[in-house]
């Protein structure tokens, strides 16, 4: 029984390559382009994202610096029960207060539409023509409090 618990990947290892895919996506990188970044193959980088191989402290920090986030990014939006169970701060959510409620819902940073938007909006090379976009789609949504 122990052997088939050192065999499955921790579920903070899943979390951070979940995390690790979430923000190459965003940045409509390919796997084999990140890890070309980081002097790895295609292959690493999935076990990376499923959690199969554990992301070592210098990785990270290299992962951090090639998608260009903080290196908290990979623990944030970490579920409350595994964040309580590993000893964590439960209710992370990307650096707000624990107050602040989730206008979107969990799920909507991985939604394709979300995708597909970020990477439109970047597509867009005239930072002013962004910037007025930006601009535009806060004006449409309600006030922010």
């Amino acid at each position: 029984m122990n052997n088939e618990k050192e065999s499955r990947p921790s579920p903070i290892d899943v979390h951070v390559g979940s995390r690790i895919r979430l923000r190459r996506t965003l940045l409509g990188m390919s796997q084999e382009r990140l890890g070309d970044s980081l002097g790895l193959t295609f292959q690493q980088v999935q076990k990376y994202e499923r959690g199969v191989n554990r992301v070592g402290a210098s990785r990270l920090f290299d992962l951090s610096r090639v998608l260009d986030v903080p290196i908290s990014f990979f623990f944030d939006d970490m579920p409350d029960s595994l964040a309580a169970t590993f000893g964590g701060t439960p209710q992370r959510r990307g650096g707000n207060s624990q107050d602040a409620a989730d206008p979107f819902g969990d799920d909507t940073l991985s939604r394709r539409e979300t995708l597909e938007l970020v990477r439109a909006y970047y597509r867009i090379t005239d930072p002013s023509v962004r910037k007025r976009i930006f601009d535009l789609i806060k004006s449409m949504g309600p006030p922010e409090a």
